[in-house]
C-alpha cells in the first residue's frame, strides 16, 4: 500500500511541474500567435521563464508565418517526457505512436482549456470591474478577441449583452467532446 502512495505523489509532482512549465510555454505561444503586447509585465515573466530552452531551439527550428514551431516542439517533447515519467512511476510502457498522439491530444486539450478559462476570467472581470485596465485584463482580452470577434459579427450584442463568450465557450466544449475525446481514445489504444 505504501508504494501506491509514493507513486501517486510522484505522478502528482510530475504532472504539476511539467504542467506548469508547459502552460507557460503554451501561453507564450498563444500570446505570440495573437500578437499580444509583449511589453506587458505578465508577458515579460512568460518570456523570461521560457527563454532558456526556446532561444537555442529557435536557432535550429525557425518560425513560419507567425507560428513558433520551436515552442510547439518544446511543448510536445515536454508532454511526451512527462507521460514517459508517469509511465515509469506506474510501471507502464508506451509505444511511440501512442505517445505522440496522446502528447498532441493533451496539448490540444490544454489549449482549449486556456481559451475556455481565459474567456471565463474575462466575463467575470467584466461583471466585477467593467472597464478596468491592468496587465492581466489586457492580455486576456488580446488572447480572446480573435475567437470572439468573428462570433460578434454573426451574433451582435443584444440590448448591450454580448453573447459571444457563451457561444465560444460552447464551441470549445463541443471541440473537447468531438476532437479531444476521440483522439485520447486513439492515443490510449496505441499505447499498448
Amino acid at each position: 500500500m505504501g508504494g501506491s502512495y509514493t507513486g501517486n505523489a510522484g505522478v502528482f509532482l510530475i504532472e504539476t511541474l511539467f504542467g506548469l512549465y508547459i502552460l507557460a510555454v503554451m501561453l507564450r505561444f498563444l500570446l505570440q500567435w495573437v500578437r499580444a503586447d509583449f511589453y506587458n509585465p505578465l508577458a515579460q515573466v512568460l518570456v523570461k521563464v521560457t527563454n532558456p530552452p526556446l532561444i537555442p531551439l529557435r536557432r535550429i527550428i525557425p518560425g513560419f508565418r507567425g507560428v513558433d514551431f520551436a515552442s510547439i516542439l518544446l511543448m510536445l517533447v515536454l508532454q511526451a517526457l512527462a507521460l514517459i515519467l508517469i509511465g515509469m512511476v506506474k510501471g507502464v510502457a508506451f509505444q511511440p505512436a501512442g505517445l505522440i498522439v496522446l502528447s498532441f491530444t493533451k496539448l490540444l486539450s490544454l489549449m482549449f482549456n486556456v481559451f475556455f478559462f481565459s474567456i471565463l476570467i474575462q466575463v467575470i472581470i467584466s461583471w466585477i470591474s467593467p472597464g478596468s485596465h491592468n496587465p492581466v485584463v489586457s492580455l486576456v482580452h488580446s488572447l480572446n478577441e480573435p475567437l470572439m470577434r468573428p462570433v460578434r459579427r454573426i451574433i451582435p450584442p443584444i440590448s448591450g449583452l454580448d453573447l459571444s463568450p457563451l457561444v465560444v465557450m460552447i464551441g470549445i466544449q463541443l471541440c473537447n467532446m468531438l476532437i479531444i475525446a476521440p483522439l485520447s481514445d486513439i492515443g490510449r489504444s496505441l499505447l499498448v
